[in-house]
């Protein structure tokens, strides 16, 4: 079975780059580079085994890149800290949502009318909003990339529905195919990124629902949930165009 990898970083922008890669499931660390070839240097390499391949990277990319301890600590936050985090940011909150259904939107009023093919009566001034516009009043964004199946299940259709309202306050909702989000190697997570500083790594139980947050504020981690937004915001649609296309 194909390993698991999440890319740490590279130290250039280009391709064809030394990078770090890591197996998310036995910790292993996977170094690429241009390969050691000169004869002299190889002989004087020691316990280098058959079949392995020295390479050359840059002391910077294990220094930027490279874990830095064997085992984090998780930091678990209950849902009322989580909240708060919406409302100390000071410049971004960035989500992406991965998930087939969130078990806490089965259960409101909203879903059922959904559901029953009536027109969903939205709050446009309920807790969320009010601090959507309160914060999009200063300058600030909330922006989101949901993935969506093909064909989108029923709470990816109820979220599409939803976007008209969260943006008729404040937000910029986009979406992307999960085709697409599997060729770019977007991870199956869902987090928030606060002012590209910290990430809220979202913790969910087998039934859907929200159980607390995972709060990562390593500098080399959050830059790897920044990349994740960039290439997901690069290529995420507008919420009305990609329900323009699903004839919604």
């Amino acid at each position: 079975m194909a390993r698991r990898l999440r890319f740490n970083g590279t130290g250039s922008g280009g391709g064809g780059c030394p990078a770090i890669h890591e197996d998310l499931d036995s910790g292993e660390v996977i170094v690429h580079g241009p390969p050691l070839t000169d004869p002299q240097d190889l002989a004087r390499l020691q316990h280098l085994g058959e079949g392995e391949v020295p390479i050359v990277v840059p002391r910077e990319l294990l220094v930027d890149f490279g874990p830095k301890t064997g085992d984090r600590t998780r930091r678990l936050i209950d849902l009322e800290e989580f909240g708060k985090l919406f409302e100390s940011f000071e410049h971004t909150a960035w989500r992406l949502e991965t998930r087939r259904r969130f078990a806490s939107d089965e259960a409101t009023d909203t879903y059922a009318q959904f559901i029953a093919g009536q027109p969903v009566q939205w709050d446009y001034n309920d807790r969320w909003c009010t601090n959507v516009r309160a914060h999009t009043a200063q300058g600030k964004r909330f922006e989101r990339v949901r993935i969506v199946d093909n064909p989108p299940t029923p709470g990816q259709l109820y979220l599409l529905d939803n976007a008209k309202r969260n943006c008729a306050v404040g937000e910029d909702i986009r979406n992307l195919w999960r085709e697409e989000a599997d060729r770019l190697r977007l991870p199956a997570e869902d987090f928030w990124l606060f002012d590209s500083r910290y990430v809220a790594l979202l913790d969910f139980d087998d039934d859907d629902n929200l159980l607390n947050a995972e709060l990562i504020t390593e500098p080399v981690a959050v830059n790897r949930y920044a990349q994740v937004r960039d290439a997901a915001w690069h290529y995420a649609v507008k919420y009305e165009e990609f329900a323009a296309r699903l004839g919604t």
